[in-house]
């Protein structure tokens, strides 16, 4: 079943067309990796999956119901059942750890204190920071921030985490131990992941499904597995698996 379908999507700053009449569906329980070279439009699309800018034109439905032009109340549903973790994560630097990942349920719900208190310490313990809950995110290494962001992005118990570049600035080892925790959110919570990355390793640890994009055509060139797309006939899509240069210009 999709909980994500995508169709004919076309993106635009400006007079400045970005994506093409992009199509792509997201099943229930997928990791599903957007990648492909820089300004291919991986960072456009995820703005425009979770509502920070209207497309020019297409379709984006989410659990059945449709995104674009949806009124507030619709709108409302929607955001509530997605969750976001940025590229910096995003914390905020004067707030404990533990009042960043409180901070959507005192916002969002009628929970009483002892309740929120006890909802984020399950999802910090959930990212293996329990211990570090009072600590402000300067006293965080990297790795440590993304998985405050990621405990914070799902607090409310969404459908769907979008990851922006998860991966980024980490040490393989921390990135490896991130992607770990991934693949066990997907499979102990049922959730479904949506992951903007160009970290190969990542692709191959998390994905269950990539989509790649391209920007001479201004949308997806390719669709499948890591292992197909690594053996995909079109030699940019194999040698973005293989770190060889491009044979057109990207």
């Amino acid at each position: 079943m999709s909980l994500i379908d995508v169709r004919d999507l076309t993106c635009r700053y400006g007079s400045r067309t970005i994506l093409q009449d992009v199509s792509f569906s997201v099943t229930a329980g997928e990791v599903l990796a957007i990648l492909g070279g820089s300004g291919c439009g991986k960072s456009t699309l995820l703005k425009h999956l979770i509502g920070l800018y209207p497309p020019a034109s297409g379709s984006i439905c989410i659990g059945g119901d449709e995104f674009v032009g949806a009124q507030s109340t619709t709108r409302q549903r929607i955001l509530r059942r997605i969750g976001v973790m940025y590229q910096s994560g995003a914390l905020f630097g004067s707030m404990s750890v533990l009042d960043n990942v409180r901070l959507p349920l005192e916002t969002f719900t009628r929970l009483d204190a002892r309740a929120i208190e006890t909802l984020a310490r399950l999802k910090l313990r959930q990212v293996g920071l329990e211990d570090f809950a009072e600590l402000f995110p300067a006293e965080l290494s990297g790795g440590m921030q993304k998985r405050a962001a990621i405990a914070r992005a799902m607090v409310l118990d969404p459908q769907i985490l979008f990851l922006d570049e998860p991966s980024a600035g980490l040490d393989p080892l921390t990135s490896a131990g991130l992607d770990k925790l991934i693949r066990e959110l997907a499979a102990s919570q049922g959730m479904t992941f949506v992951v903007v990355t160009h970290e190969l390793a990542s692709i191959n640890a998390i994905a269950d499904r990539a989509i790649m994009l391209d920007r001479s055509v201004q949308g997806i060139i390719a669709t499948g597995s890591p292992a197909e797309l690594a053996t995909h006939p079109d030699p940019l899509v194999s040698g973005f698996f293989r770190r060889e240069a491009p044979a057109r210009a990207q």
